[in-house]
């Protein structure tokens, strides 16, 4: 989609929805401490590289750019991917494409291709609903069938907080992989599910571990990476292939580093020997509600089992649903006390949303308590504004207000999600750094050598900047255990960095209060035809640049 992405515009860009996962959905409330990151269009990533007609990628154009490009190359081929709230921006693009390109096929994908009656509202030859690599392989005449090429994807660009830009030398960031699309546990919510196949269903590309640690092997020889992003909605639940990934990491001395996501009872499949020694350092884990009776999470004590990894040095981001059908005016806050009292490192706060192609939205169309566009216009169905529905227990417009206090309750009680971070590595250096396993203590002393340094003095800042008491004797009470941890280098170190990063904070806090957003750089890539190497290079992006209000 073109940009701008963070202001309200005649497209149906939202200033509220902007393209910043995390700070979006995760740390909004946080202010300057926010995390916040771009992600590139992965899928097409993916498509590009499995092609061999010559193909270019656009990513994060504006307008203006993507119109140059359909006057500067007579294309055969556009393909448009999407969501919902873009909307508005296909109509657009398509109108554009018909404009210059008249005799060219448009292809439209992504999460808009579930929407009910999407061929009416766009102008468009094919809607793609599913895995796009071997319906564009099809399309184009080639072997659907032909073993996948895994593109060089960083799992993020432009990462920062508290004003100044994370690092992102070669190594430094995580490389994207991705095995699979779809999950089988088809939560009535999800459309990613919903997507790839419904309930038991999703789509592999790498079905063993022997595969998987190829592709690991590929990424790591090209970027120099040690950690990988796992884009897959339950990677641990193919227990056979984790452990044979596990078996073959032991064997070559592999001390990498995985971000996975996984459900609660999934992760009962395996001891803790097991994930620490697989390398699993972030988990993204969906806790969704005090009384869930979701599948995934029946019978599983997730305040345990977050404690529990923590010990390990694992982090934890929680993710939790406002708006369930038992939430009302009388449950809210209990609700939300039970999200928070889960201390996990991020904290995913979404109201609950039929999105179209799920379950949710078809029991909701059968009731007939969707809204219909004229109240609810597509461009607000994003899940961090208003309900697409009629709640029965929430008087409609109260749920903005109980998303918001999620995410400030969440920042007032356990602090900023960096501290956090900083708190559960210092568990698990404590734990494993000295560990006799060399692998596992070559990886802890990767992920832990900040901690004396920039996280030593990122607590010293926050304690002078925060206003939450709670918040605030955390602060404190993290640089207190720092200091002790690694001596008088990080006592000496911790205010002269924090003062430096208390300058750069306030820097940042003025931008805000401007209504200044940042937005992604454009990319734009051409493949080789008939010659893509394994992995494929991407250029460096450009820094991520501010824009007015």
């Amino acid at each position: 989609m073109f940009g701008p992405y963070a202001r309200d515009d005649a497209y149906g860009s939202r200033a509220v929805n902007p393209m910043e996962l995390y700070h979006n959905q995760v740390t909004r409330a946080q202010g300057v401490f926010s995390l916040r990151m771009f992600h590139r269009s992965w899928g097409l990533m993916l498509m590009q590289a499995n092609v061999q007609a010559p193909c270019a990628l656009l990513d994060f154009p504006t307008l203006d750019r993507f119109e140059q490009e359909l006057r500067a190359v007579p294309y055969d081929v556009v393909g448009i991917s999407a969501i919902l709230p873009n909307l508005g921006k296909v109509q657009k693009m398509c109108a554009l494409v018909r404009e210059h390109l008249p005799r060219a096929a448009i292809v439209v994908g992504g999460h808009l291709a579930n929407r009910p009656g999407l061929d009416r509202l766009i102008d468009a030859d094919h809607i793609v609903r599913g895995e796009g690599v071997a319906w564009l392989r099809a399309y184009l005449g080639e072997d659907p069938a032909r073993p996948l090429r895994h593109p060089v994807i960083p799992s993020a660009i432009g990462s920062r907080t508290m004003g100044v830009s994370l690092a992102e030398r070669r190594g430094e960031t995580a490389a994207t992989l991705l095995p699979s699309v779809g999950c089988p546990m088809g939560c009535n919510f999800c459309s990613t599910s919903a997507m790839f196949g419904g309930k038991g269903r999703f789509v592999d590309f790498y079905r063993t571990g022997d595969e998987l640690f190829a592709v690991m092997r590929a990424l790591e020889k090209e970027t120099g990476v040690r950690s990988f992003f796992v884009m897959d909605e339950n990677f641990l639940l193919h227990r056979k292939r984790a452990l044979r990934l596990l078996a073959l990491m032991r064997g070559h001395g592999r001390a990498w580093s995985l971000y996975v996501f996984s459900s609660a009872n999934t992760l009962r499949l395996y001891s803790m020997e097991e994930l620490v020694g697989l390398g699993i350092s972030w988990l993204w884990m969906g806790l969704e509600g005090k009384a869930s009776e979701y599948v995934k999470l029946r019978g599983a004590d997730t305040r345990s089992l977050v404690a529990e990894l923590q010990a390990h040095g694992i982090r934890v981001l929680g993710s939790s649903i406002i708006g369930l059908p038992e939430h009302g005016p009388d449950t809210i806050d209990e609700a939300i006390a039970h999200a928070v009292a889960h201390d996990t490192e991020f904290h995913q706060f979404m109201l609950y949303t039929p999105l179209p192609g799920t379950a949710l939205h078809a029991e909701h169309a059968q009731r007939g308590t969707l809204l219909p566009a004229d109240e609810c216009p597509d461009a607000d169905v994003h899940g961090q504004a208003r309900f697409n529905f009629r709640h029965a227990r929430i008087p409609r417009g109260e749920e903005t207000a109980y998303l918001l206090r999620g995410f400030e309750t969440d920042f007032a009680v356990n602090g900023p999600s960096v501290l956090r971070i900083a708190r559960t590595l210092l568990q698990g250096w404590r734990r494993h750094g000295r560990s006799p396993d060399a692998r596992v203590r070559s990886r802890y002393a990767r992920e832990c050598r900040g901690l004396g340094t920039v996280y030593a003095a990122a607590a010293w800042a926050a304690e002078r900047r925060l206003a939450h008491p709670s918040a605030r004797a955390r602060a404190r009470a993290l640089g207190a255990a720092l200091r002790r941890e690694f001596g008088v280098r990080t006592a000496l170190l911790a205010p002269l960095l924090g003062r430096a990063l208390l300058v750069a904070a306030d820097r940042e806090a003025r931008r805000l209060r401007a209504g200044q957003a940042y937005e992604p750089p454009t990319f734009y890539e051409v493949n080789r035809p008939g010659a893509l190497p394994l992995p494929s290079r991407h250029p460096r992006p450009r820094p991520c640049r501010w824009v007015g209000p």
